[in-house]
């Protein structure tokens, strides 16, 4: 079966966007619309040139809570997987009170942990890791549960432990979508970073944007806007670069269509 390379990949999406943007900046021209309403792509490049150092010095805090949240997502999700997976008390105990988590808006939540915790990086990063929390910690549980029952039940006959089945059989079961949330989960955080920043900061591109907009910097809001996009594809393609170094067995099912 033939395979795509990189470039016919890309090549769709990227002849994709230069026709929206073509278009985008042909309509603006045309209507002459004002650029602090809709500034054409020009503009928007022309803020990367005049802005570098300021969208550079944001775009670092950003990525630090970003990557600061998702962590501590990582780790608390797939420990209080395991927790859940691992006994059945704490599955009907924690299972639920994670589901009703989800339900709770975000927006009520952030201003109180400014509150209790500040103005500085860990409300910051709670909230971030909050946001990518969820995704990680279900499908470590669905994935944990995945395991093949044969298999458990053949080294269960030869006496293997409950360590060795964990090890052996469930935990390389569970990597395929512990990993898939964690796809999931980092772009989360990079909305979560910023949503963070909106509420309550003095730096970070939501900063940034909260008050370019205010200003009427429209091109400038956009510049973060593009910035937050690539962040978040490029740290998606960093989970999926390490997904397929750890899991090379997976890239060969994939690839021969099993």
């Amino acid at each position: 079966m033939s395979r795509d390379t990189p470039i016919q990949r890309w090549i769709w999406p990227t002849l994709l966007l230069t026709g929206l943007f073509l278009g985008w900046e042909v309509a603006v021209r045309i209507n002459d619309t004002p650029k602090w309403m809709l500034p054409p792509p020009s503009a928007i490049l022309e803020s990367f040139r005049t802005d570098w150092r300021l969208l550079i010095k944001h775009t670092r805090v950003t990525l630090v809570e970003v990557l600061l949240g998702f962590g501590l997502a990582l780790v608390a999700g797939i420990t209080v997987g395991i927790a859940i997976d691992s006994s059945t008390i704490l599955r009907r105990a924690i299972y639920p009170l994670i589901i009703a988590s989800q339900t709770i808006p975000m927006v009520a939540l952030a201003p109180l942990m400014l509150i209790w915790f500040g103005y500085g990086l860990l409300p910051k990063i709670l909230i971030t890791a909050l946001i990518g929390f969820f995704p990680i910690a279900v499908n470590t549980v669905d994935g944990l549960r995945s395991g093949d029952r044969e298999m458990l039940a053949l080294l269960r006959s030869m006496g293997a432990s409950g360590g060795q089945r964990f090890r052996m059989v469930r935990v390389p079961a569970a990597l395929p979508l512990i990993f898939s949330g964690a796809r999931i989960a980092i772009t989360f955080c990079v909305i979560g970073a910023v949503f963070a920043e909106l509420v309550g900061a003095s730096q970070g591109l939501g900063y940034l944007m909260e008050r370019s907009a205010a200003q009427f910097q429209t091109s400038r809001v956009f510049a973060c806007i593009v910035i937050l996009a690539l962040m978040g594809i490029g740290l998606f393609s960093l989970i999926a670069l390490i997904e397929r170094l750890a899991l090379p067995w997976r890239r060969y099912l994939t690839e021969s269509g099993e």
